[in-house]
């Protein structure tokens, strides 16, 4: 399977956890609370999976900066939280540094 995909695949699962915090209400909300709990700990498991196949600063960036974009931009959504322009600006340019050390990656 194309480590690519096993680590977008991870992201989606950590994206769709870190989402349900507030659903939980402090993990009060027992569905919630167990779909993010096993959210996590799949989207954990991939990313050990794909840290062995390439290098770690690459993978944790592009899982990190990745989800931090994809929350910032579904929390204005589903969650109705204000983005200005300040924070558009530094998410693009989260993006635009994954990016960048994926092209130049080493493996």
């Amino acid at each position: 399977m194309n480590t690519y995909f096993l680590l977008f695949f991870a992201i989606i699962l950590e994206v769709c956890g870190t989402m349900l915090l507030p659903a939980s209400q402090n993990f009060t909300k027992i569905v919630p609370t167990i779909v993010l709990m096993t959210a996590y700990a799949f989207s954990f498991y991939l990313l050990a999976i794909v840290s062995q196949k390439l290098p770690l600063s690459i993978v944790y960036a592009s899982w990190s900066g990745i989800g931090i974009f994809s929350i910032a931009i579904l929390s204005y959504f589903f969650y109705k939280q204000t983005l200005n322009w300040q924070t558009i600006v530094g998410l693009f340019l989260i993006v635009l540094g994954v990016t960048i050390v994926n092209i130049y990656k080493t493996n």
